[in-house]
């Protein structure tokens, strides 16, 4: 509620001028050491996360926990180069950082969000998901095991409520959003005329592009891994597909056959490919979508039965029809849509019809038409014969995001 927003915001202002004021050195060192406390936590965390939030353990073990510490292991070494992030400016930390997540791999993303902010000397109040609290927790809790002064990590639980004051509030000096669009927009209209800085890392329908020429089992199995192994839910899922109509029929072919290899169950179970979706409500929600669908007509195919209740939905392709209509939003859930083109403009026109621009795939032989589509995709990332990677040293497109975090002035 505001008091706990108001005590969490009022502690990261108290802890925030030591922060800033630390050498860079010892500040790296301190990060350094929460990503080796992370590291050997690994396990642990990758249980909780799976527990919590519904992650497959496979991923969360072989994925989340590996990258949540590689995240702050690489920010670590950008605590004393931050006069290197804008070339010419000269950076000072911005002061107090609220950085908001969403429930999609909590592990990840929310290393991901909080590493940037200490690694520039900004000290942090985090609110994540409700369906990712606990995962949160832990994680501070190992930054303070690691010798982070107290103050420095703050985390505020609760619903949406408690994010909309958090980024209200007026001693935060710096709002950093990760989410849905609908809640991005959200996030900019309180703040509007508290003179914070935001940033917004929003959207979720991100697309595969697959030529005539693509190695399609490759194409597939990356679309397959995308849209649904991660439970089908997560800021950059690739749930959108654009097929070239000489091999759309094979491709669809190919996604019914994985389909019905694809394991629905206890996120705890190794052998699960498909975990909840987070919610009975969500389900719902990804169930609305997939009816609607069907009954304007699109091919929907579905994958092996879930289990009973619960928030469990089988991965579902939707395919012909209104498929695009579908397309167009961000569904929560493992469903993945499939249109089609001719022609490599019309490729770019649909690719681009969502708008969200997170990121995307091209599948084709040829590297000169990888190199064109990219030069003409709205995408902060596009990945060739690929979707998807864990590597925090990676650009993401964009403003670099470490300079989100800092206060820059040109140097006389």
């Amino acid at each position: 509620g505001p008091r706990d927003v108001d005590a969490a915001v009022d502690s990261a202002r108290a802890a925030a001028e030591g922060w800033r004021d630390m050498p860079p050195a010892r500040r790296a060192r301190l990060l350094l050491r929460a990503a080796r406390v992370l590291r050997d936590r690994g396990r642990e965390l990758a249980v909780l996360q799976s527990l919590e939030a519904g992650v497959p353990i496979r991923v969360s073990r072989d994925v989340d926990a590996p990258l949540a510490a590689a995240q702050v292991f690489h920010h670590a070494g950008w605590a004393d180069k931050l006069g290197l992030v804008v070339p010419g400016m000269r950076a000072r930390p911005a002061g107090v950082a609220a950085v908001i997540t969403p429930a999609a791999s909590p592990l990840a993303t929310v290393a991901a969000a909080v590493s940037p902010a200490l690694a520039c000397g900004a000290a942090v109040v985090l609110k994540p998901a409700p369906e990712a609290s606990l995962t949160a927790l832990r994680l501070a809790e190992a930054f303070a095991e690691a010798g982070l002064p107290p103050g420095v990590v703050n985390v505020v639980t609760g619903t949406d409520a408690a994010g909309s004051a958090l980024a209200a509030h007026p001693g935060v000096d710096v709002v950093a959003f990760t989410g849905s669009a609908q809640a991005g927009a959200e996030v900019r209209r309180a703040t509007a005329g508290t003179g914070a800085r935001v940033t917004v890392d929003a959207g979720g329908a991100c697309v595969h592009i697959v030529f005539e020429d693509a190695p399609l089992d490759q194409a597939v199995d990356g679309a397959v891994d995308a849209a649904f192994v991660t439970r089908g839910h997560m800021i950059r899922r690739g749930c959108r597909l654009v097929v070239q109509e000489g091999v759309a029929g094979a491709v669809l072919d190919r996604l019914a056959a994985r389909l019905d290899r694809l394991r629905v169950g206890d996120p705890l179970d190794v052998n699960t490919d498909v975990g909840p979706v987070g919610s009975p409500d969500r389900r719902a929600r990804v169930a609305a979508v997939v009816d609607a669908a069907a009954a304007d007509g699109c091919d929907v195919r579905r994958g092996a039965g879930a289990p009973p209740g619960g928030a469990w939905f089988a991965p579902a392709v939707i395919a012909g029809g209104a498929a695009g209509r579908a397309a167009r939003g961000e569904v929560p859930g493992p469903v993945l849509t499939v249109e089609s083109f001719r022609t490599e403009a019309e490729a770019v026109a649909l690719a681009n019809a969502a708008g969200d621009g997170l990121s995307a795939g091209v599948w084709t032989e040829s590297g000169a038409r990888c190199l064109w589509m990219a030069g003409r995709l709205r995408a902060g990332v596009v990945w060739a014969n690929a979707f998807g990677g864990s590597d925090p040293a990676r650009p993401a497109g964009g403003r670099h995001h470490l300079a989100a975090f800092l206060d820059l002035e040109p140097v006389a």
